[in-house]
């Protein structure tokens, strides 16, 4: 296949596997990007080093164009200019912070579900066929799947070996009366969008409901991108907070490179209306208690951590994606990262610059 992919949020985690993805596959890729991530959560969190990178890499097949998605204008401006050849979207771009959303409610929703409105209109008209894939969220879900009867262990919650949902959470779970955070919400919003202009309007669509989504490109930050964040606090001696449930939430961890194996996947076999959680399942998936001792031992450091009684508002206290509905549709999947490969991959290729940061 050849043609033009259209990334939003392509300096971001997810956004640039997507470009470095579909460039060595052969087509050229636009990315939509403003840095909003820097205004999010601060200087570090910055995606335009990112961004440099990639159109020093690939001056000839990628192009970022400066762009909010809450600009309607701009986006159908984008999407008429390559209709002809569009080949794909990837929207990736979003305000990812629950905590966030809750100090400023209108930006949250105004990146998270009118820039997702923006997009699919702009699709409809301009390249109706052309597979959309967003990239939503498990905290569409709200805090439902804290209902589950977990049993408390010494370093995670899990639940029984015989529960239906042991090998994970599938798509059934109810979205409805349960507490979301201000991000869940609009995550929801855009979700829910994504599928009905599948269905309504017959457009190739498909929702990824993400766990932990991670890898060396992930700028973590406090408020955002955990593992990533914590690895760098072992590795420059930062201490770090542990938010509720005594650490021993649960949360599945896939790396973006399979992610966006997964978007190729879809791009290969599109379907209208698609919902899918994906993450690492049972496969990939530790507790913060785990996580933190997991980054202790590839570092070879110790972490200065405390407890906070309090837990994150909509937060899991366990997460584990059923795959099961994905590798139905797309049994040639396979992810490529167990937990080990994932984070010893964020501390090789971060850890002298986090170093080099912290000492300048």
């Amino acid at each position: 296949m050849t043609g033009t992919v259209i990334v939003t949020g392509s300096g971001g985690l997810i956004g640039s596997a997507a470009v470095e993805r579909f460039v060595r596959s052969g087509f050229d890729v636009i990315g939509i990007e403003n840095d909003s991530r820097a205004t999010f959560f601060g200087p570090e969190a910055s995606t335009a080093p990112t961004t440099a990178r990639l159109e020093r890499d690939y001056p000839l097949r990628f192009r970022s164009i400066e762009l909010d998605v809450r600009d309607a204008e701009g986006v159908r401006r984008v999407v008429r200019d390559h209709g002809r050849e569009l080949a794909l979207v990837v929207h990736a771009a979003a305000q990812p912070s629950h905590d966030w959303a809750a100090s400023d409610p209108a930006t949250d929703f105004g990146v998270n579900a009118v820039g997702t409105l923006n997009l699919l209109e702009a699709v409809r008209h301009g390249a109706p066929d052309t597979p959309f894939v967003f990239m939503s969220t498990n905290k569409v879900y709200g805090d439902r799947p804290n209902r589950l009867p977990l049993v408390e262990h010494e370093t995670r919650l899990e639940l029984p070996p015989g529960h239906p949902a042991y090998g994970g959470i599938d798509t059934s779970l109810s979205i409805d009366a349960t507490l979301h955070s201000l991000f869940g919400v609009s995550k929801a919003s855009a979700d829910l969008l994504v599928q009905e202009y599948g269905r309504y309007f017959g457009m190739p669509t498909v929702c990824l409901r993400g766990g932990c989504l991670t890898g060396p490109a992930h700028q973590g930050a406090a408020l955002h991108g955990f593992l990533a964040y914590l690895m760098r606090c072992v590795v420059t001696g930062t201490a770090y907070t542990v938010h509720g449930y005594d650490g021993k939430q649960v949360r599945d961890i896939i790396h973006a490179h399979d992610v966006v194996t997964a978007i190729e996947a879809f791009l290969h076999a599109p379907r209208a209306a698609a919902v899918y959680n994906l993450g690492g399942g049972r496969e990939a998936n530790c507790s913060m208690r785990e996580a933190i001792a997991a980054c202790e031992a590839v570092a070879g450091r110790t972490l200065d951590w405390s407890l906070s009684p309090e837990a994150r508002i909509g937060d899991h206290r366990w997460w584990i994606s059923d795959l099961a509905e994905w590798r139905r549709d797309y049994p040639a999947w396979t992810p490529a990262y167990d937990l080990d490969a994932i984070l010893r991959e964020i501390h090789d290729h971060n850890a002298d610059r986090w170093l080099a940061s912290a000492h300048a």
